[in-house]
């Protein structure tokens, strides 16, 4: 038995066996597996080289037509090698003999081949050591491929462990057998983060090697509570977990029964309660856990999740399901979030592929405003859509005014052309912005009067504000909604937005949970847009205090200058309300 701890992102706890998912632009951890899967590690093996030579010989003829003979040559070397059996035969034997998986033979006996090149008193021959490095990365793409596709597939319930995972690999996976994840790499707010909290399925991540310790097939536990993987566990273990598993499904299934009662504190004050989603198909999930409409729809996953570009009309016909899902509560439609870590090869510029500082970089609405076609054709499916329910738009990213006078112009040139050709839209849908960096933050009061609405993300604005990558584990710490800058921003917005007379909305990670829930409500906000299977826990507590109560708390926080005190306290206090829900959580976001 091993244990790890990592950085627990989405609580419970989960007993399954792992399937683990390596990257191929990462080192190949030694993975032994059984002596009955050798077999099959060849013939996978096997089927990697095939596919791998296809591939080449299909540049190779590409090049030859677009650039000529000589310059196709520089394949032939790759097909060579490919193709020499004593290679392959040593990959093999290295498979039958050490038992370890296709990927790490491939990976071991190419290094070594690469490293007997890279020493050649030869210059000729020590230059074939990028080509070597190229073919190890194109059979260790097609083998992962393969398990990626054996993922979407999977026979019965798994645990994913992997490097990362990156918004267009997720959208792929089998969510009805995936029972929790684990990663070596993420913070708090990675997307690893977000769909397992949209799954209400336990996380950890930043466990730095977890794929080098874990094989597929191995029994693990998962307690995104403490943040803590269970290697193989042994009987006692498994009884002990076992038990906190079972004690945690009566306790949700007592907060499933508050889905008919409204939100509404002790002091008779009401807290809208909307669903982040990603889909149509998760509105149902969303309403039977109590949700009260949709405050944040996450568009760029119909393109993350499509093999080509979405048309006007497949956009249309997806937000006409989603409004007729919610049969008449309210939809708000963020456009497209693409750039950063959400990549859409058919739309992003090659050159943006690598950027520097992609989260800094050409992304959101940045991209929309460059991509002119892209984001009218959005819009319009939009506003086609619009005349079935009450939607709202909203612009992501959004840094200064002039980026969302532009936005909003660019609306109204849509609704004229619309207009021109007859087709119906709702003319007076609401326009709202994303409150996501601290330049929009300072100048809250200013975009109050531009826009109908305010949704506060938090996920990019903590980022920006303390200068931290969410995705990197290796600063995690350092990454936290508790930090006294960020609620500072958090309590401007909200001011400004009730100066200006409009609604704002929370719907980061940090609105799902419990320990911020008293803290937000005393800072005045009263609409929260959170994951589906957070909802139940967090209108239990908003049922359980009154305003004054949360008022008291966001006093006390604001005499507080770091986050360990403010994490601290608001655990504390939010422990006494419901002990059986925060009791058990590592401290940390």
């Amino acid at each position: 038995m091993q244990i790890k701890r990592g950085i627990p992102v989405s609580p419970g706890v989960a007993i399954f066996t792992a399937f683990v998912l390596d990257a191929e632009d990462q080192p190949v951890p030694r993975r032994l597996i059984s002596l009955g899967k050798v077999d099959d590690e060849i013939v996978r093996l096997q089927k990697a080289v095939g596919d791998s030579i296809s591939e080449i010989e299909g540049l190779r003829e590409q090049t030859a037509s677009t650039l000529g003979e000589e310059l196709s040559k520089i394949f032939s070397f790759h097909v060579g090698v490919l193709a020499d059996q004593a290679l392959i035969k040593q990959i093999e034997q290295t498979i039958t003999t050490t038992r370890v998986s296709a990927e790490y033979a491939v990976y071991v006996t190419l290094r070594k081949l690469a490293s007997t090149f890279a020493a050649h008193d030869s210059q000729l021959v020590r230059k074939t050591v990028t080509d070597v490095r190229d073919l190890e990365r194109r059979i260790l793409k097609h083998l992962i491929g393969s398990n990626r596709e054996e993922l979407k597939n999977l026979r019965g319930a798994a645990i994913v462990v992997a490097h990362d995972l990156t918004p267009s690999q997720t959208v792929t996976l089998d969510k009805k057998k995936i029972k929790a994840l684990v990663t070596d790499a993420g913070g708090r707010t990675s997307h690893t983060a977000i769909l397992a909290h949209a799954l209400g399925i336990p996380a950890i991540v930043g466990l730095e090697d977890i794929t080098a310790d874990v094989s597929t097939g191995d029994t693990i536990v998962v307690d995104g509570n403490r943040g803590l993987v269970v290697i193989e566990p042994d009987a006692a273990k498994l009884m002990e977990y076992r038990a906190e598993a079972k004690k945690m499904a009566q306790q949700a299934k007592i907060l499933r029964e508050l889905h008919d009662k409204p939100a509404v504190t002790k002091d008779g004050t009401e807290i809208g309660l909307q669903a982040n989603i990603e889909f149509p198909e998760e509105i149902h999930h969303a309403l039977s856990n109590g949700a009260v409409g949709i405050g944040l729809y996450r568009t760029e996953f119909l393109y993350l999740a499509a093999e080509s570009v979405p048309t006007e009309q497949q956009q249309y016909e997806t937000y006409v399901q989603a409004i007729q899902g919610l049969e008449g509560r309210p939809l708000t439609i963020r456009t497209l979030d693409l750039g950063a870590d959400k990549v859409v090869e058919d739309l992003t510029p090659s050159s943006l592929w690598n950027e520097r500082n992609p989260f800094l970089g050409c992304r959101s609405i940045r991209l929309c405003l460059q991509n002119l076609p892209l984001f009218k054709t959005q819009l319009r499916a939009i506003l086609r859509a619009s005349v079935e329910g009450p939607v709202k738009i909203m612009f992501p990213l959004i840094s200064n005014v002039m980026e969302l006078r532009q936005a909003k112009m660019i609306l109204s040139d849509v609704k004229e052309d619309l207009e021109d050709q007859g087709i119906g839209y709702r003319e007076d849908i609401p326009v709202g912005m994303m409150i996501e960096v601290p330049s929009a933050a300072l100048q809250a009061l200013t975009f109050a009067h531009e826009v109908d609405f305010f949704s506060i993300g938090t996920n990019d604005l903590i980022q920006y504000t303390v200068a931290v990558d969410r995705g990197n584990e290796r600063i995690a710490s350092l990454y936290s909604a508790a930090h006294p800058a960020v609620i500072t921003l958090i309590k401007e917005v909200i001011r400004a937005a009730q100066r200006a007379k409009i609604d704002v909305s929370l719907c980061g990670e940090m609105a799902s949970d419990p320990e911020f829930t008293m803290l937000l409500i005393g800072l005045g906000l009263r609409n929260f847009s959170i994951t589906p299977p957070a909802l139940p826990e967090i209108k239990q507590l908003i049922r359980s205090v009154s305003v004054d109560q949360c008022r008291r708390v966001a006093r006390k926080v604001s005499g507080f200058d770091s986050n360990r005190e403010v994490l601290n306290y608001l655990k504390g206090e939010a422990g006494k309300i419901m002990p059986e829900v925060v009791g058990g959580r590592s401290i940390g976001y």
